[in-house]
């Protein structure tokens, strides 16, 4: 069996994940949470200030600040270029974007348009039994979540990625090629994608009922899909938006991104 090294890298206050490799071959072999823990990072990072808007990001620098080798934080470096945290400059390099939060605002409007189309298609067509199964457990695991009363910890985290299941179940179900287009490029812009959540430590209280309320609009969605609503259940994702944008505001400045999926 070969033998293994593994290095602590500091993700914020008291979150640690491991990387782990091979002495044999110096070839590191991560796992996929080690990626994505890397990559929530330099997200934190980025929205909280500590790599400035229009910073050129060096990867000898960065490697070293985190305690990666190079090949990791490049996968980390284009995973955050293409959520558009990063613009690229030259050949390898890349800079803080700068984005302003109307540009966030506005594009979650747009969200919430397109995907009232595509829940009002998929209403109108039917939602067969694969479909309604996979909403009733996207609505389990958040009743789950919020059954205690209050945010464990990870539930951020566990919220994200069961928002961001449910809306890609609907969009997936429309089978409207157009408005996945326009989503998938809408969703570059940060804070606009259902499986991130802007998240206050600070607020973490009404951040808890913000969260419960929207997932409160899940079960609504998920009923008026069932029962055939398309003018409902299209309002409903558009007012759905709201608690991402209410969500954004209670956020600023102190924010950090939680991501389901990077």
């Amino acid at each position: 069996m070969k033998p293994t090294r593994k290095v602590c890298l500091y993700r914020g206050a008291a979150r640690f994940a491991w990387l782990y490799w091979t002495t044999s071959n110096e070839q590191m072999t991560m796992n996929e949470t080690t990626q994505q823990a890397i990559v929530q990072t330099l997200r934190e990072k980025i929205l909280a200030g500590e790599l400035s808007p229009g910073q050129r990001l060096v990867e000898a620098q960065l490697a070293q600040s985190l305690g990666v080798s190079r090949t990791p934080l490049r996968y980390a470096l284009s995973v955050l270029s293409s959520e558009g945290l990063l613009d690229r400059s030259g050949a390898r390099g890349y800079i803080v974007r700068r984005f302003s939060v109307r540009d966030v605002l506005n594009a979650i409007d747009v969200r919430g348009v397109l995907e009232g189309l595509a829940a009002r298609a998929v209403a109108e067509s039917g939602v067969d039994v694969a479909l309604a199964a996979a909403l009733d457990d996207c609505l389990r695991e958040g009743d789950d979540i919020f059954r205690n009363g209050n945010l464990q910890p990870g539930d951020d985290v566990r919220y994200a990625a069961m928002n961001g299941r449910f809306h890609s179940l609907i969009i997936a179900a429309a089978q409207n090629t157009a408005v996945s287009a326009a989503l998938s490029l809408n969703d570059k812009i940060p804070f606009v994608s259902p499986s991130t959540i802007a998240f206050d430590e600070a607020a973490r209280e009404r951040q808890f009922m913000m969260l419960m309320y929207a997932h409160r609009q899940h079960h609504a969605i998920a009923d008026a899909l069932k029962k055939g609503e398309g003018a409902r259940v299209e309002a409903l994702m558009k007012e759905h938006t709201h608690i991402s944008k209410e969500s954004l505001n209670l956020s600023l400045p102190a924010l950090h991104l939680i991501a389901g999926a990077a």
